[in-house]
């Protein structure tokens, strides 16, 4: 028996490679307790007791959706036996083999010191002749006590969805073939206690760490076993191993808590974070795409450098619209070289002007893509990916990475770009769906390539994973990037759900999030500038709006905000995010608490009328009951209708115990529509 303990977490392997449990700690076992597991054989049912290994299998038993499929010349793979078993205090790694030897599997599993499990497996053909492979994924069991799943939903602008549904017999899966996540990535898969919420309830979680396709499911079997799978989705004949090839799966991520979904974010955080450690603090990005579009020009943008300077911001990104050609979203992909009638001495003077603003600057590209009305499609057509007929995509084809001269190119422009200027980030955008079956393995493992060979020449170098907004957001690409632009959206009604769901799973410091103008570009919905500052604060803060054509008002309240924003960052970007469960969907409550729970900053948002004249009382989850806060509006006040505050609001602070902040809370301001108030609270014993 092998067993992995960490943080209030336990896996329990026998030495047949069967899962005896996955999810609370069960502390230190007796050696009888994996006969103990044995099931009952029912009547009309194989005549051994039914046991899921990690890849099982129809020869097990086994009638639900298989671990491993594929065949040699129309020969199945068949049952995997287990060749061996290695462990040490945080590691199991099983060796498996089919029945003629010709596939040896070996599955790696690890256990964090903050409870998160990772495994993948590592698939060798030792032959004779090809093996065709249709599917290797990750199962591992969940408990009948998993009766309901959440997962997600989306579009463009409108990312992470929730949805949830009761599992009954069958299977709840989820696919994507959009050569990338998509908009609509079911992105983590909870199987939970009927009525999990965010504080409370048990709830057993995966998520694939993969930038391409992918399949993610939920299975109640009416033989009695429930499971949770995940892993890559192979097109036909995408992956054909000749004697002696290998493939390896993305990582599957599973997570278990016993305290809701926050739980959840308990485990991800800090594991994201000890591995994605962060060199420097977020700095305050001003992007120019909502601010001038194709509108660029030095004077253009001097009068924005130096309006992005007035309100503090730390990085100046141009976007789209600087390299050859480029005067609409219609051409010039893959030119990427400066516009000289844009630009007649480069980027130079720009950069030059950004750094003596005291900014460093950030450049825009896509270079996945190619525009077919472009120099570098006519005169190199055959590094499309797909026939000449394909339909194009916001005007622009696919770039076929996994052809070497196209990527070679690529490496180029970018190593000659990156060395001429002193480009301190890259975004990097991706604005199609790849709609070519049985490219996406490829395409994806040539992008983490690329990504990994710049990140090696140019160590300083930051990157942002941008898919149309936040259609490539995952834990595989995170290997490689530092920050993912969340959505396209920066109205603060959208925002506040896509914001809150994404991080759920990643930490707030990746996520960014920008302060658009009034009026949003996307949904042409006006908000107040309390409102869109408030919900900008929670994660890696920016300006998208063209801060130079603010009014003097409006400058200084930006300009308080970013100064608010530096003095919390390292609280923001270090601490416990919390989510309240709200009796009223149009309340919401979130917050971060520090580490060691010394200080906390809360946002309380109104994205409706509320459904009652007096909402429930402000209950702050996440504090240290036995000490004492002291409670205090930040930032600018939101509107509010009511004909007098709470007079603890109206005193402008107030000190009580951390368990009465918790279990009772304050009442709280009425807030009107589309409105938030911030809160500090700092312990004071």
């Amino acid at each position: 028996m092998y067993h992995l303990r960490a943080a209030g977490v336990s896996l329990v392997l026998n030495a047949r490679g069967v899962v005896l449990h996955w999810g609370a700690d069960l502390g230190d076992l007796p050696t009888a307790f994996a006969e103990s597991q044995v099931p009952a054989i029912p009547p009309s049912s194989i005549d051994v007791p039914l046991r899921l290994s990690l890849l099982p299998t129809a020869g097990e038993g086994w009638s639900g959706r298989a671990a491993l499929a594929g065949h040699r010349a129309g020969r199945p793979a068949g049952t995997l036996r287990v060749a061996g078993l290695q462990a040490s205090e945080n590691t199991i790694t099983v060796r498996t083999e089919n029945a003629d030897g010709g596939l040896h599997v070996t599955t790696e599993i690890e256990l964090s010191p903050e409870g998160v499990l990772r495994l993948r497996h590592h698939l060798v053909n030792h032959g004779p002749g090809d093996f065709e492979l249709a599917a290797l994924d990750v199962l591992l069991p969940v408990p009948p006590s998993a009766a309901e799943v959440l997962d997600f939903t989306g579009l463009w602008a409108h990312e992470r969805r929730p949805q949830r549904s009761t599992l009954r017999q069958g299977v709840w899966s989820r696919e994507s073939r959009h050569g990338r996540p998509g908009h609509d990535d079911a992105f983590l898969l909870m199987a939970g206690e009927p009525g999990f919420g965010f504080r409370s309830g048990r709830v057993w979680a995966l998520h694939v760490a993969w930038s391409g396709d992918k399949r993610i499911w939920a299975e109640r079997s009416a033989l009695g076993p429930s499971v949770a799978g995940a892993g890559e989705l192979l097109a036909p004949g995408e992956i054909r191993l000749a004697e002696g090839d290998s493939y390896t799966t993305p990582w599957v991520v599973a997570v278990f808590s016993d305290s809701g979904i926050d739980g959840l974010s308990d485990r991800l955080h800090p594991w994201i974070r000890s591995r994605r450690v962060l060199e420097k603090p977020r700095p305050v990005v001003l992007n120019t795409w909502e601010a001038v579009y194709f509108d660029q020009s030095l004077p253009r943008l001097t009068a924005l450098v130096d309006a992005a300077a007035e309100v503090g911001a730390e990085r100046f990104v141009l976007d789209d619209g600087w390299f050859t050609g480029r005067r609409d979203d219609r051409r010039a992909l893959g030119d990427w070289h400066v516009d000289p009638g844009v630009w007649p001495d480069g980027l130079h003077p720009l950069i030059a002007r950004v750094h003596a603003a005291g900014m460093d600057f950030g450049l825009w590209v896509e270079p996945e893509m190619i525009s077919p009305d472009s120099v570098l499609a006519r005169s190199y057509p055959s590094w499309i990916l797909g026939p000449a007929s394909a339909l194009t995509w916001r005007f622009q084809r696919v770039l076929d990475l996994a052809n070497p001269d196209a990527y070679a190119y690529i490496l180029g422009r970018l190593t000659d770009l990156l060395s001429e200027y002193p480009i301190a980030f890259l975004k990097w955008d991706h604005n199609r769906d790849l709609l070519e079956p049985g490219a996406s393995h490829r395409q994806t493992a040539a992008l983490h390539r690329l990504l990994a060979e710049l990140r090696v020449a140019f160590p300083q170098l930051e990157i942002e994973s941008c898919a149309s907004g936040g259609a490539r957001v995952d834990l595989g690409i995170l290997e490689h990037v530092d920050r993912f632009w969340t959505s396209d959206t920066n109205d603060p009604l959208d925002r506040q759900h896509i914001q809150r769901w994404t991080g759920v799973l990643i930490p707030p410091e990746f996520l960014g999030g920008h302060l658009g103008a009034g009026t949003a570009h996307v949904t042409g919905r006006t908000s107040a500038l309390g409102f869109r500052l408030a919900t900008a604060l929670f994660g890696h803060a920016g300006i998208e709006w063209d801060v130079s054509r603010a009014s003097a008002a409006d400058r200084a309240l930006i300009a308080a905000w970013t100064a608010e924003y530096k003095r919390l960052r390292p609280l923001l970007h270090s601490g416990a995010v919390v989510r309240a469960d709200s009796p009223d969907p149009a309340v919401l409550l979130h917050g971060v608490v520090a580490q060691d729970r010394s200080s906390a900053v809360f946002a309380l948002v109104t994205l409706d009328s509320p459904a009652a004249a007096l909402p429930p009382p402000i209950r702050f989850p996440g504090l240290d009951p036995a000490r004492h806060y002291e409670v205090r509006p930040l930032g600018h006040p939101p509107r509010v209708v009511q004909d007098a505050p709470p007079p603890w609001l109206a005193t402008g602070s107030i000190t009580l115990p951390g368990r009465v902040l918790s279990e009772v809370g304050l009442p709280a301001p009425l807030l009107a529509p589309e409105q938030a108030a911030l809160f500090t609270l700092t312990a004071t014993s």
